[in-house]
């Protein structure tokens, strides 16, 4: 396995689409029949993000193969990402404007190797906003995603239950480059 090359989006092609739901489906195989993680829903989701503003997609590929994904977009301070937390948020944290990452995943064979912090890095740091945040289930991987994420620099900051069928999930934010 080589460092992964990556490609920008910041409009959702037909075959940048395609290759996210496929990469979709395979990361997030073992979780494809609770309501939340079809690849149904995630697809209304990507449709929707992919048509707001300061939507950016990263595709990692080894090679010609797709490897793993980011994405997200610009949010302001009135965004329902915010409007939705357990407790009021302390307004220098969500001063306009902030970046949101809504997904990022990596195949199995290429985790563990650097590739989705990679990823992640590629996005985070070629974006205007000078903070980003993302939410997370703080059990993923027996709290490994959450750590994960911890030594990133990313912060906790507060909870919240994004809707019914979702878990509880722990919002958490840093500054976009490091």
């Amino acid at each position: 396995m080589t460092e992964p090359h990556l490609r920008h989006f910041t409009e959702l092609t037909s075959l940048a689409r395609r290759t996210l739901l496929d990469l979709y489906a395979d990361v997030r195989a073992p979780l494809l029949h609770l309501p939340n993680y079809t690849v149904a829903t995630f697809a209304e989701r990507l449709d929707r993000h992919s048509g707001e503003p300061g939507f950016e997609a990263v595709i990692g590929y080894d090679g010609d193969e797709p490897i793993g994904y980011a994405y997200g977009n610009t949010i302001r301070s009135g965004d329902r990402w915010w409007t939705r937390m357990s407790k009021p948020m302390a307004p220098d944290l969500i001063a306009d404007p902030v970046f949101a990452l809504k997904e990022l995943g990596v195949r199995a064979p290429w985790r563990g190797t650097g590739a989705a912090r990679r990823i992640h890095e590629g996005l985070a740091g070629n974006r205007p906003e000078e903070r980003i945040t993302l939410m997370v289930n703080p059990a993923a991987g027996d709290g490994k995603v959450l750590a994960l994420y911890e030594s990133w620099g990313y912060a906790a900051v507060n909870e919240v239950q994004p809707n019914p069928d979702a878990p509880p999930l722990v919002a958490m934010i840093r500054r976009c480059a490091i």
